[in-house]
């Protein structure tokens, strides 16, 4: 694993208070021998309610049959199946009889209420027990409020993180619109684990397949990054919301597992009240902790933070790094936007709109400032954002858990690259052109569908063209300067567009 660190600001006024922004990349390795991973364990628990009944159970059956094929004799697998009672489908152990589990899964039938909690629960019993050195992965597949048993996410919230402590990653997959977001969110921020949501059968079942992938590819786990300050920093707020508990000196937050290759990206700010002597100045030591895979080997990295102290007049004349502020503003949008998510859920729309709207015209009053290699993700998130408060005006459920869903992917888990949820829209004829492609999220491609009744037949498909007309009438009703205006009016000069899985 790979440690880098940059301050916003590398001088600091004498005697001055001031903040500082810390930028933490973690790059993990690429994949040296995929045959000589460690055997994986994934636990499932998914849910068999009534209201699973149709698509989604065949959807969630479907996947399931798939990862077995995709999973070593060697690996670990268990399935269990809640409604207002807990089956175990699969008991968790290497799958060395794999048309066995194949009939066990598709033999589960859909039943009554949910107990989402004893389903949980009892999947960790099994996680733990067959789990190895390399820990395991709890994925929790719901698509209804849980209406029995323990129902209060934060009390299930520390479940999934007392779990972790044992190297038991809990990720959540929320099926539909009824689901409980703040239930399955908490589940999924005390696990470390990714929080995903599909409204289709096809896009769970895409999703399910890209958290196997992520499981296929760990070259690390239980990582974790201890941050103590020095004497010199009186406050430290850590801008992605992962998991951090206060220790003597510090606090220690949990990064869970990696993927080979992938980067990742953590914004810290330390308010420093004022140093009184020159020179180099140390400000904090990070220390790095992680088990690598498959050798289950321990290492520790450590590496300390220094800021130069100078003359004020000096200090006067720097240039904050604007890679470093793109990033922090980056990260402070993911927390308005999971806040807005939250507001949602309690029915407070107005509030949450109003938090969208004030949040995007930040970004915009700031983009002007920005080099443009750093404006065009923020001003993507911008258009975002406004998506989501139109769509939050017209249903709040879907824009609650698309807020969530979204904040999750690039705040606590930013870096990793996401496998199966967004799908890929591409012009017919002249694909050379760079407009000629975009990308976009199920719930997105949900609000095409409510704006243009010719796109309302529109789903991922492989390769299968979409006419022309659906792509003139999509440009015609998006907003002036939306950026999928733009490719809808080239993709209806060019013949139409297909639609495909990333």
């Amino acid at each position: 694993m790979h440690l880098t660190t940059r301050l916003d600001c590398d001088l600091l006024a004498v005697e001055q208070a001031d903040e500082l922004t810390l930028l933490v990349e973690l790059t993990a390795p690429a994949v040296q021998n995929a045959e000589a991973r460690a055997p994986a364990t994934l636990q499932v628990v998914l849910d068999r309610s009534g209201s699973m009944a149709g698509d989604r159970l065949d959807g969630a059956r479907r996947a399931l049959l798939g990862l077995v094929d995709r999973l070593d004799p060697t690996d670990n697998l268990g399935v269990v199946a809640f409604d207002d009672e807990v089956q175990v489908v699969v008991p968790a152990g290497p799958l060395r009889d794999k048309m066995a589990a194949k009939r066990a899964v598709a033999a589960v039938y859909p039943g009554g209420s949910t107990d989402l909690s004893a389903g949980y629960l009892r999947g960790l019993q099994e996680a733990r027990r067959v789990a190895g050195p390399a820990g395991s992965t709890v994925l929790l597949v719901s698509d209804g409020h849980a209406n029995a048993g323990v129902t209060d996410p934060r009390q299930l919230g520390k479940v999934a993180a007392e779990a972790r402590t044992h190297s038991v990653t809990t990720s959540t997959l929320g099926f539909g619109l009824g689901y409980d977001e703040r239930l399955l969110s908490a589940l999924a921020r005390g696990g470390a684990g990714n929080e995903l949501f599909a409204e289709e059968a096809d896009t769970a079942g895409a999703l399910i397949a890209g958290e196997v992938t992520g499981l296929l590819s760990q070259v690390a786990q239980a990582a974790s990054l201890l941050v103590r300050w020095t004497p010199q920093v009186s406050a430290l707020l850590l801008l992605n919301e992962l998991p951090a508990t206060p220790v003597e000196g510090g606090v220690m937050v949990e990064l869970g597992s990696f993927y080979a290759g992938e980067t990742r990206r953590l914004v810290l700010r330390l308010q420093v009240p004022g140093i009184s002597a020159l020179g180099l100045a140390q400000v904090a030591t990070l220390d790095l902790t992680y088990v690598s895979l498959p050798d289950l080997v321990q290492h520790t990295t450590s590496m300390p933070v220094h800021v130069n102290v100078v003359p004020g007049d000096q200090a006067a004349g720097r240039i904050p790094d604007p890679e470093i502020r793109s990033e922090a503003l980056f990260q402070q949008t993911q927390r308005d936007k999971r806040r807005a998510g939250e507001l949602l859920s309690r029915g407070q729309v107005d509030e949450a709109v109003e938090l969208l709207s004030r949040t995007g015209r930040s970004i915009d009053e700031a983009l002007p400032g920005m080099p443009v290699a750093f404006s065009g993700e923020l001003a993507s998130e911008s258009r975002l954002l406004a998506d989501m408060a139109e769509e939050a005006q017209y249903d709040s459920s879907r824009a609650a858990k698309a807020a969530s869903y979204d904040a999750n992917r690039k705040g606590r888990m930013r870096g990793r690259r996401s496998s199966g949820g967004a799908l890929q829209l591409r012009w017919l004829l002249g694909q050379d052109a760079p407009e000629a492609m975009a990308v976009i999220e199920e719930w997105e491609l949900q609000r095409l569908r409510r704006l243009a009744p010719a796109a309302a037949g529109l789903r991922p498909s492989i390769g299968a063209p979409e006419a022309a007309q659906v792509a003139a009438e999509l440009a015609h009703a998006l907003p002036e300067g939306h950026p999928l205006r733009e490719f809808f009016a080239g993709a209806s000069a060019c013949g139409g567009f297909t639609v495909e899985r990333t």
